[in-house]
């Protein structure tokens, strides 16, 4: 099994998660950014004031030269192997993807569709948002360029480094997800 590429982890295993944050904390957030060669996810943590905290990001990377289905199973292996050893609460990825061809767009769905299916495989709740939503709740932009994203991540998250902009993506996705809940949760609709 090809594990993914861990550029920026904050936090081990699972084990050590739980004995930071506790069984009984509120709930984890897989963020994931789909790709058919490059696959952000990000973990974001709801503490117990409602705010933002960071786990850990970076991105699977399949290999290039691999056909379609061999980079698929990459990816399926590679977020299973996430979801298994972080046991999120919740998946956040993306509703609606921009492509700029048919060829790249039915790519990127594939991609899409193996995040759900591992998401949906490991028991987890998939939550889905637009690119507006994500990069609104960052930014306060729904425009706003990957580069905005990543910098704003990095500052509402507290993160002495710059994530990758895959990784900043699927945190935003992540950051956005518990956003949406605490306000939903504000009005009694969660």
């Amino acid at each position: 099994m090809r594990r993914p590429a861990n550029t920026n982890k904050a936090l081990p295993s699972a084990a050590r998660l739980k004995g930071v944050v506790g069984t009984d904390s509120p709930e984890l957030v897989l963020g994931i950014d789909p790709g058919s060669i490059y696959c952000g996810y990000g973990f974001v943590k709801k503490a117990k004031n409602n705010s933002c905290l960071y786990v850990s990001s970076g991105r699977i990377g399949m290999t290039k030269s691999a056909p379609l289905e061999h980079r698929l199973m990459e990816l399926f292996e590679g977020l299973s192997a996430l979801v298994s050893e972080f046991s999120p609460q919740a998946g956040s990825v993306e509703k609606i993807f921009f492509a700029k061809n048919a060829r790249a767009a039915l790519s990127l769905g594939h991609a899409r569709g193996i995040a759900l299916l591992a998401l949906a495989n490991g028991g987890i709740p998939v939550y889905e948002y637009s690119a507006l939503e994500v990069k609104k709740a960052v930014t306060g932009y729904g425009r706003a360029e990957k580069t905005q994203v990543q910098e704003m991540i990095k500052r509402l998250l507290g993160l002495s480094f710059s994530p990758s902009t895959d990784g900043a993506d699927a945190l935003a996705l992540a950051f956005c997800h518990i956003n949406k809940q605490n306000f939903n949760s504000g009005l009694g609709t969660y």
